[in-house]
């Protein structure tokens, strides 16, 4: 066994799979499921709703395993990602790879015998899109990257939905739509004071491939479509007053966030040399940058808000 395995193995901790799971993706991932799950019409039997979100937590964990051992190599030159645990050599790629897969097959499995197949299905494609579409095929390859790409974080509350009713009708497919127009403006606000990294890693984000003015330009494009889309569940009677109030409320503050990082500058000037910790490089920017750190940041509270009030609203009636 060689000095970096040794290493490697004694490094890892319990913590370190967990980490491979992205715990904070995978929450945002309960979450929309979840909802989708309880807005369906009818009822589900508690036991295989706690199935259900089990599998698609697990199915998360197992796309975010799969992904930080694809891409072990250009985590470690990134900053905000060096300290993962394929990256900074605790976990060994080959366990990672191992570990997805097992969590991948147990997870659509399960979903697929003890709900429905439909459900198991869409998690199962969701699995394969992001592992494999997104990370080995469009990450490095287009600036559409994020847009094609994020159809995998858009999947959960259809997957939700599926597994309550047996079926993904066009209001499911509604909720899909915001999460996949959500996408590009959230992950190109964080990707505008980021961009030296992605550079020095060769993946061409769309600061990178097009520049800091054209991101700032189509961040707000996207906004300003994302927002009306994402009223239209309080108008088709899948939202009521609170989602309206809080769709139309939190819109309006979103698009006042992109339209100021429209006017900043934010991208205009290279990262920082050195940030510590992941926190560090989430959110300590330059002065400049700051308009896009607020809406990466505020964009997070507003899906959240959204999904949050479809759950209130449904456990009030």
């Amino acid at each position: 066994m060689t000095e970096t395995t040794d290493k490697q193995t004694l490094a890892a901790e319990p913590s370190d799979y967990v980490q491979l799971l992205k715990p904070r993706v995978m929450s945002l991932v309960v979450f929309t499921a979840l909802t989708g799950l309880v807005v369906a019409p009818g009822e589900m039997n508690p036991l295989l709703a706690a199935i259900s979100v089990l599998c698609i937590a697990l199915g998360a964990g197992a796309a975010g395993a799969l992904n930080m051992a694809l891409e072990g190599d250009t985590d470690a030159l990134m900053r905000r990602t060096r300290g993962r645990p394929v990256a900074a050599g605790r976990v060994p790629r080959g366990d990672a790879l191992a570990y997805g897969a097992i969590l991948s097959v147990a997870s659509v499995t399960l979903l697929g015998l003890g709900v429905n197949w439909l459900a198991g299905g869409l998690l199962g494609l969701t699995i394969v899109y992001y592992a494999g579409l997104y990370t080995l095929v469009l990450k490095r390859r287009t600036p559409q990257n994020i847009v094609i790409g994020g159809a995998a974080g858009a999947f959960p509350p259809v997957i939700g939905w599926a597994a309550a009713t047996g079926e993904a009708p066009w209001q499911a497919w509604l909720l899909f739509l915001i999460i996949f127009l959500w996408t590009p403006p959230h992950s190109w606000a964080l990707a505008l004071y980021s961009a030296g990294d992605y550079a020095k890693a060769g993946i061409p984000m769309m600061p990178v491939a097009r520049g800091a003015r054209s991101t700032r330009l189509q961040i707000l494009l996207y906004s300003l479509v994302l927002v009306p889309v994402a009223v239209l569940p309080g108008l088709v009677g899948l939202g009521g007053p609170i989602y309206l109030a809080t769709s139309i409320g939190g819109g309006l503050v979103f698009l006042l966030l992109a339209w100021r990082l429209f006017r900043s500058r934010a991208g205009d000037q290279p990262d920082k040399a050195e940030a510590v910790g992941r926190e560090a490089a989430l959110y300590d920017v330059r002065a400049e940058a700051k308009s896009a750190r607020n809406l990466f940041a505020y964009s997070i509270l507003y899906l959240f808000g959204l999904f949050a009030a479809l759950l209130i609203e449904t456990a009030l009636l």
